[in-house]
C-alpha cells in the first residue's frame, strides 16, 4: 500500500517552550487514521505543521514522498467547526474552493451542486446554513473540503459537537465517502470510542512535550457493526488505550 503522507522527527516549540517533540507517523492509502490523546498535547500544532501552515523546529513532511514542509496548500484541512458562511447559500458555501481556484462561480456551483447526491445533500443546495440540521452542515464542510483536491484530509474533530445517533450515521457515511473518492485520512479525536470505530490505526499522542507513545492496529472490517462497541475485542482496544494514556 503507497505512502500518502509521512512526518519524521517533527519537532515544534512556542516560546522556548516545547509542544511536540521526534514526531513521526504515517497514512497509507485510503487509510483512516488516528491522532488520539489529551487536550493541549500537540495534535493541532501536528496539523498545522502538516498543512503547512507553520514550519516545524525540525523535522520532514512529506506528500507521496515529495517534501512539503511549510507549503500549504497541500492537504484538504477541516477544522472542529464547520465555518460555513451564513449569509452564502450552501451551494455557493461548498463551491468556495473552486471560486478561490479561479473558477467562474456560476462554474462552480453546477461542479459542486453535481455532488450533492454523493454527500446526502439533495435538496439544500439554495438554503442558508442556518437552516441545517448540525449533521447536515457537516456534510457541507465536508463536501466543501473535499473539493480543496487533495486526496489526503485532516480532519480536526469534526464530529464533536454531534449527537451521539447523528454521530454514528456521519461515520458511516464518512466511511463510504472515503472509499468511494479514494480519500486518506488523519482526523483528531479525543473520543476513545470514536476512534475505534472508525480507525484502521490510532497513534497514541502523550507527555509533555507531545510524543507518539504507541501505535494500535485494529484490523476489524469497516463500517463496524453496531453492536461492537459491546464486544469482549473492543472492549480489549479501550484498555489498550487507555493504560497507554495513563488514564487507568
Amino acid at each position: 500500500m503507497a505512502v500518502k503522507l509521512e512526518t519524521r522527527s517533527i519537532s515544534k516549540s512556542f516560546d522556548g517552550v516545547k509542544i511536540i517533540e521526534d514526531i513521526s507517523i504515517h497514512l497509507d492509502e485510503g487509510e483512516l487514521v488516528c491522532l488520539l490523546g489529551v487536550s493541549g498535547g500537540g495534535k493541532t500544532t501536528l496539523f498545522n505543521i502538516i498543512a503547512g501552515l507553520s514550519r516545524p523546529d525540525a523535522g520532514q513532511v512529506l506528500i507521496d514522498g515529495a517534501d512539503t514542509t511549510g507549503v500549504p496548500g497541500q492537504v484538504s484541512y477541516m477544522l472542529q467547526k464547520d465555518l460555513l458562511l451564513p449569509f452564502r447559500k450552501v451551494a455557493d458555501n461548498v463551491a468556495l474552493p473552486l471560486v478561490l481556484g479561479g473558477t467562474d462561480p456560476r462554474a462552480a456551483r453546477e461542479q459542486a451542486i453535481a455532488l450533492f447526491p454523493e454527500f446526502g445533500l439533495t435538496g439544500t443546495e439554495d438554503r442558508y446554513p442556518a437552516q441545517l440540521s448540525g449533521g447536515m452542515r457537516q456534510r457541507a464542510a465536508l463536501l466543501r473540503t473535499y473539493l480543496f483536491g487533495k486526496s489526503v484530509a485532516l480532519l480536526d474533530e469534526p464530529f464533536s459537537a454531534l449527537d451521539t445517533i447523528t454521530k454514528s450515521s456521519i461515520h458511516r457515511w464518512y466511511l463510504d465517502v472515503m472509499e468511494k473518492i479514494k480519500l486518506s485520512t488523519l482526523f483528531i479525536t479525543h473520543d476513545i470510542d470514536e476512534a475505534i470505530l472508525l480507525s484502521d490505526r490510532i497513534y497514541i499522542l502523550s507527555g509533555h512535550p507531545g510524543r507518539i507513545t504507541d501505535e494500535i492496529t485494529i484490523p476489524v472490517p469497516k463500517p463496524r457493526p453496531h453492536d461492537f462497541t459491546l464486544t469482549p475485542e473492543f472492549l480489549s482496544y479501550k484498555r489498550q488505550i487507555i493504560t497507554s494514556m495513563h488514564l487507568d
